[in-house]
C-alpha cells in the first residue's frame, strides 16, 4: 500500500518539486504552507511520513514538531533546513525529527532519506516481535506495542529515543562507543556527531533513571561510550 506523504513548505516551487518527485516514486502527496495546518492533518491520522520546513508562517517547523510529538510518538519527519549550523540540526532531531536535508537539496537525496527511515520503521516493527518486553529496576518497555513506564506510570519518548532504548536492550551489558551507537541509530550520514547521542542518552536518563546525575541503568563509561545495565524479562 502506497504510503501518504505530508509536504509543509510555503514555498510554492520546493512544493512543486517534492511532489513531483514523490509522485512519481508512487507516493502519494498532501501538502500544506504552515505548520499549524500540519498538526491538524497529522492529528486526524490522514498521512504516514511528514517532510517539514524549519521556517513556516503561523506555526514553524520546530513548534510543529514539537506539537505533532505530543500526540503521535512514531510519524517519520524530515526537517528542511537552509540553515547549516550544527545547532540547528541537533536541535531538529532532539525534538523529535528523525532526519533533516538542508536547502537546497537533491530530490534523490530526499527520496533516498524516506526509504532509509522506512526501512527503519519496519525493521523496528521486526525487532519488537522477537524481543517484547524489558523489565528493570521500576522500568517496564514492551517493545511491540511501543509503551513505556516507570513506576507503572506511561512516559512519552520521542522515535529517536525509542530507537536509541531499543539498541542498547539489545547490547545489554556491552560497552557500546558512541559512534557504534550513532552508527547503528542515527546513520552512516551522521558520522562524527556524536553529540547528538550524548543529548539522546541525556533525555532518556531524565525520563527512566530515579536521579539521573547518578545513573543506574545507562552508565558512563569514561574515554568510551555507554552500558545498557540490564535484565532482559519474558
Amino acid at each position: 500500500m502506497s504510503k501518504t506523504i505530508l509536504v509543509v513548505d510555503d514555498e510554492p516551487a520546493i512544493v512543486t518539486l517534492i511532489t513531483y518527485n514523490l509522485e512519481q516514486a508512487n507516493y502519494q502527496v498532501v501538502s500544506v504552507d504552515n505548520g499549524l495546518d500540519a498538526v491538524e492533518i497529522v492529528q486526524k491520522g490522514l498521512v504516514d511520513f511528514v517532510i517539514m520546513d524549519l521556517m513556516l508562517p503561523q506555526l514553524d517547523g520546530i513548534e510543529a514538531t514539537k506539537q505533532i510529538r505530543k500526540f503521535d510518538e512514531q510519524i517519520p519527519i524530515i526537517m528542511l533546513t537552509a540553515k547549516t549550523s550544527q545547532v540547528d540540526k541537533i536541535l531538529g532531531l532532539e525534538l523529535g525529527a528523525d532526519d533533516y536535508i538542508t536547502k537546497p537539496f537533491s530530490p534523490q537525496e530526499l527520496l533516498s532519506r524516506i526509504k532509509v527511515i522506512l526501512r527503519r520503521t519496519d525493521r523496528a516493527i521486526n525487532l519488537a516481535e522477537i524481543d517484547p518486553t524489558l523489565q528493570a529496576e521500576n522500568i517496564a518497555i514492551d517493545f511491540k506495542r511501543m509503551v513505556v513506564k516507570k513506576n507503572n506510570e506511561k512516559i512519552q519518548l520521542t522515535p529517536n529515543e525509542f530507537k536509541l532504548l531499543r539498541y542498547l536492550y539489545k547490547n545489554a551489558n556491552q560497552v557500546l562507543s558512541r559512534d557504534q551507537i550513532l552508527e547503528k541509530v542515527w546513520g552512516y550520514e551522521y558520522g562524527g556527531q556524536t553529540r547528538i547521542v550524548d543529548i539522546h542518552i541525556s533525555h532518556l536518563r531524565d525520563k527512566l533513571e530515579n536521579d539521573p546525575k547518578h545513573p543506574q541503568l545507562i552508565k558512563t563509561i569514561r574515554g568510551f561510550g555507554y552500558e545498557f545495565v540490564s535484565k532482559k524479562g519474558d
